[in-house]
């Protein structure tokens, strides 16, 4: 009998668990399979196991099919937030101008400094209302000589070096429009009496270019007032032509 010689080392001997590498020959005497892991969703604070088809997406590089998308607060504002219309503001803007004595208290230099569209429009638009008698092409009419009257104050304002933007011009214009609006159903009444009719007039006028003026003619333009002051009331003078038609 012979001794027995060394032994050989087997062909394989995993080492440490891990993956291992054997030849051809011996991987037919090898079997085993692999689990797949559960994978889970932390959604609210809960697991929930997801499905096959969510995992095969995933682990192919497409679980971004997958994601859900929070709902953006943004979203989801009031009708009157998401077109920037604050009527509290715009109900005190009709105050300052309706009452443009500064002794009233009221802080009238928010309608400059704050402007705003909606206001004005509403009121440009209102005015059309009272001013068209069925004539609906009047409406675009006082809305033009609105902008462009408004563009010529400020291009002229700018010119004798006023601080002001076209914006503010425009609100200004437009909300000084309410005195007009508020005489107008005293016209109605006191039509037939020319010599009171002509007073409440110029009281209209007077009331809505003091509204404007006071608010845009500041001390910057200090000699120069009368030559902004001027255009203004030429201006309320003709938006009162285009409703008593003369």
């Amino acid at each position: 009998m012979q001794p027995p010689g060394p032994q050989q080392p087997p062909l394989y001997a995993p080492s440490n668990g891990d993956f291992t590498f054997v030849s051809s020959a011996d991987a037919e005497d090898l079997s085993g399979s692999i689990t797949t892991p559960d994978v889970k969703l932390n959604l609210g604070g809960e697991f929930i196991k997801e499905s096959s088809a969510t995992t095969f997406l995933r682990q192919r590089g497409y679980g971004w099919l997958l994601e859900v998308e929070d709902d953006d607060p943004e979203d989801n504002k009031p009708l009157l937030e998401e077109l920037d219309i604050d009527l509290k503001d715009i109900y005190y803007k009709i105050r300052c101008v309706l009452m443009p004595m500064p002794s009233l208290g009221f802080n009238r230099q928010v309608v400059r400094d704050n402007p705003d569209f909606w206001g004005p429009l509403a009121v440009v638009l209102f005015f059309s209302m009272i001013s068209l008698y069925g004539q609906f092409k009047v409406v675009s009419w006082i809305i033009t000589i609105w902008i462009f009257g408004s563009l010529t104050i400020f291009l002229l304002a700018r010119v004798l070096g006023g601080e002001v933007a076209y914006g503010q011009v425009l609100g200004v214009i437009g909300y000084s429009l309410l005195p007009l609006i508020v005489i107008a159903p005293v016209l109605l009444v006191v039509g037939s009496f020319e010599v009171v009719s002509t007073l409440i007039k110029l009281f209209g006028v007077f009331w809505a270019a003091y509204s404007a003026a006071s608010l845009l003619v500041g001390e910057e333009f200090k000699t120069k007032k009368p030559l902004l002051i001027y255009p203004i009331f030429l201006l309320y003078i003709y938006f009162l032509s285009l409703y008593t038609g003369v």
